[in-house]
Order: C-alpha cells, then sequence, then structure tokens
C-alpha cells in the first residue's frame, strides 16, 4: 500500500486551496484540487454544473473524481478536497488511509471570504450558515489534525508534525497570542516525532506517577519527583525542583516534562516559566481533570494559605501528549473528580459535546479531544483571562473558597 498523503478538508472559505499550495511548495511538489479537477472534466465551472444539473449531480461527479484520486494518492501527495467532498461516505472511506487535516473556520469568516466568488452555496447566507454547522461534527470525525483556519501559513507550520504523525494519534494546533503548539491525543502521543521541545528532558512528576509512567519517557530523561497532592502545590515544592534541576544541570537550552496531574502540571509549569527566566514545558497529563483542561492554556501556579493560584505565571506549553491509557490507572475517585471537569466543560460547549456527555461518556478519545478543542478555542479568543476565557471558571469561585479554608487537603478539585 503507498504511504500517507496529506489532505486538506473543511467549509467553503477555509482556505484548503491555499494551505495546500503552501504545503506543497515547501515539500516540492503540487498540489491537487478537486475541484479544480472537477471543472476541467466537466468543461465549465462548478456554479454552472449545480445550474445546469443540480447538487446531485454534481456530488455524483465529485465522488467518482475523490475516489479515484484518494486510492491512487501516497507519500508526498497534497490534495484539497472540495467543502462537500466528505458527505460523501464512499470519499470518507477512501480518506482513512490518509492524513486528513481539518481547516476549521466559523461561520462568519467563511461567508466573508466565500459570498460572491462563484460557489453555489454561497447565495443565501442562513442556508450558509446552517449547513456550517451541521458539517461541522462531521468534519471533525474523518479529521485527523485539527488546524486553525484563521492563519493561512499555519499548514506549514504544523506540517513537520502532520507528516510523520503516528497511526491512531490526533493533532489539535493550539493557538494563542503568545505562542502556538501541537496537541496530541491517542495511546502513541509520546512516540511524537518531532519532540516539541528541544535539548535535554527534566522530568518532573510526582511519587505516585513516576514509577507507573515514567519509563514512557525515555533512559535519557532526567526525572524529579514531587509528593502528590494539592498540600504540596507550593512555593517550596518550586524551590525543591528549582535546585534539582540546577543539581542535575538543566540550562536554557533544555525543556521541562510535566508527567502527571494538574497539581504537577501547574508546579512544573511554573518553574519552566521562571527557571533561568523561562525554558520550554510539554505537559505530559495523566489525569482526567489535566487531560481535558488544565495542561492546555499557559496557566501555572502554586497556591499559598491565603488563597489558590495566587502566585503564577502565564507560561504556554511547548507541546501536550495526551496518552488516554494513563486513565486506566487512575483511582476510581480521581476519574470521578475529572468528570466533574468533563461536565463543566460539555455545559460551555453545548452541542453535542453535551450530548454525548449527558449520554454517560465521559472519558474515552473523543471526549477528551473535543474538550481540549473547546478549551483551545476559548484560550485563542482571550488568552490573558481579560474576557471570554472567564467562562472557564464556572464553579470554581466557589470550588476555590472551599479549598482553601479546608487547606487543599478534604476535596479534590474536580
Amino acid at each position: 500500500m503507498p504511504g500517507r498523503a496529506l489532505v486538506f478538508l473543511g467549509f467553503m472559505g477555509a482556505g484548503k486551496s491555499s494551505a495546500a499550495r503552501d504545503v506543497a511548495a515547501v515539500l516540492g511538489t503540487h498540489a491537487l484540487d478537486t475541484d479544480r479537477l472537477l471543472e476541467e472534466q466537466l468543461g465549465h465551472s462548478i456554479e454552472t454544473e449545480f445550474d445546469r444539473r443540480g447538487e446531485g449531480a454534481f456530488r455524483a461527479r465529485e465522488e467518482a473524481l475523490c475516489v479515484e484520486l484518494l486510492e491512487r494518492a501516497g507519500a508526498g501527495d497534497v490534495i484539497a478536497l472540495g467543502g462537500g467532498a466528505v458527505l460523501s461516505e464512499r470519499t470518507r472511506e477512501a480518506l482513512a488511509r490518509h492524513v486528513a487535516v481539518l481547516l476549521e473556520v466559523d461561520a462568519e469568516t467563511a461567508w466573508q471570504r466565500a459570498s460572491g466568488k462563484g460557489r453555489p452555496l454561497a447565495r443565501d447566507p442562513e442556508a450558509f450558515a446552517r449547513r456550517h454547522g451541521e458539517r461541522g461534527a462531521l468534519y471533525r470525525s474523518v479529521a485527523d489534525a485539527v488546524l486553525p483556519a484563521a492563519d493561512r501559513r499555519v499548514a506549514r507550520r504544523a506540517l513537520p508534525h502532520l507528516r510523520r504523525l503516528p497511526e491512531g494519534v490526533r493533532l489539535l494546533w493550539a493557538h494563542a497570542a503568545s505562542a502556538e503548539y501541537p496537541v496530541l491525543i491517542g495511546e502513541r502521543a509520546l512516540e511524537a516525532d518531532p519532540w516539541p521541545a528541544p535539548g535535554g528532558r527534566f522530568v518532573v512528576t510526582d511519587e505516585a506517577v513516576g514509577p507507573l509512567h515514567g519509563a514512557r519517557l525515555g533512559a535519557a530523561a532526567v526525572s524529579i519527583a514531587i509528593p502528590p497532592g494539592e498540600t504540596h502545590k507550593t512555593l517550596a515544592t518550586v524551590a525543591q525542583v528549582s535546585s534539582a534541576l540546577v543539581s542535575a544541570g538543566a540550562t536554557r537550552g533544555d525543556h521541562i516534562v510535566a508527567l502527571g496531574g494538574g497539581v504537577v502540571g501547574d508546579v512544573a509549569g511554573f518553574c519552566a516559566a521562571t527557571y533561568q527566566r523561562g525554558v520550554p514545558v510539554v505537559q505530559v497529563p495523566t489525569t482526567l481533570v489535566a487531560q481535558v483542561d488544565s495542561a492546555y492554556g499557559g496557566k501555572t501556579g502554586v497556591d499559598l494559605p491565603e488563597g489558590k493560584n495566587y502566585v503564577g505565571a502565564y507560561h504556554q506549553p511547548a507541546g501536550v501528549l495526551v496518552d488516554v491509557g494513563f486513565l486506566r490507572t487512575l483511582p476510581a475517585a480521581e476519574l470521578a473528580a475529572g468528570r466533574a471537569e468533563v461536565i463543566k466543560t460539555a455545559l460551555i460547549a453545548g452541542g453535542d459535546l453535551w450530548s454525548a456527555v449527558g449520554a454517560g461518556r465521559f472519558e474515552d478519545e473523543d471526549i477528551i479531544r473535543e474538550c481540549a478543542r473547546t478549551k483551545l478555542a476559548v484560550v485563542a479568543a482571550d488568552e490573558r483571562d481579560g474576557g471570554r476565557r472567564q467562562v472557564l471558571n464556572l464553579g470554581h469561585t466557589v470550588g476555590h473558597a472551599i479549598e482553601t479554608v479546608t487547606g487543599y487537603a478534604r476535596l479534590r478539585h474536580g
């Protein structure tokens, strides 16, 4: 079987053709655009085909072309599919062996880009918006990678990760005002190539997680373990970890790996933000709370007796690697705490995620990916908590107060 092609998909106006051409230029090849190829076959525009023969006839011709193209495509090929191509089951089946890259665009931006450009399905704004909403879940269900379409060059920057995406692993591309980074989700996520940060790996973990999962990060990694639990999320622990980094020879050319739950992620992230005035951190979350929420967005910090997370910094990770298999080692109480975070995120997101959680799904890979995608979208709009991001604090005002007055020892965060 030939290798995997890169296939761009998404709604009208997402920039699939532009992204495919940009990536093909980097690879030294030519992009194949199914809309353009179909117009060559027809001898006239897609708009004319719609007007003469209707959408049904067009979709049949489109399906035949897409299936043929995808069946013969291989490594090094770059393809841009038409916006409705994945409505075809046969096309989706042919797409399955390739790397499907979704360029995710909001309805307003898509309309601005597509209307008045001779697109037969971009004439009525209400029908356009309805179709956009209807297709979103389908696009995400077939996508191996989801990139924001707002930036025309994002596919070029994500290309090293797209080309080597392990089988069964999904990629989300996180973007905020200060940084962007890959989020890899799947049981082979720790096989990331390239690894998200350069230099030596200095692993910060806790005394419970380290023995279970530390070996997954390679024999060359240096490991620093802290006691587990929120009561150890303190400035004293930060000082201990920082001194251990010095003793182990960590330099500004190295990076920290946070292997653990929310406490480890916050402590390691804050150490990374402050050690030698800042080194990269790769988050490897092992709890449900961390995998659906705390590993993303760049908030780091520790607690004071006077209040939770009162000392910290914004420090976006260099990458987040999510192995959902880690959840099999979680105690029941930790899993329950994480489910509370899933419910919170689903309540914020609404739609398909809320329906899935309402049906009793909490920690499968699709749910974790959709929770991460929801948080990343909020952070992209408001990195520094000045507006929209405050919605993520739903329940936290009372929750943080309870944690503080009980000394961070009685109840879990969830």
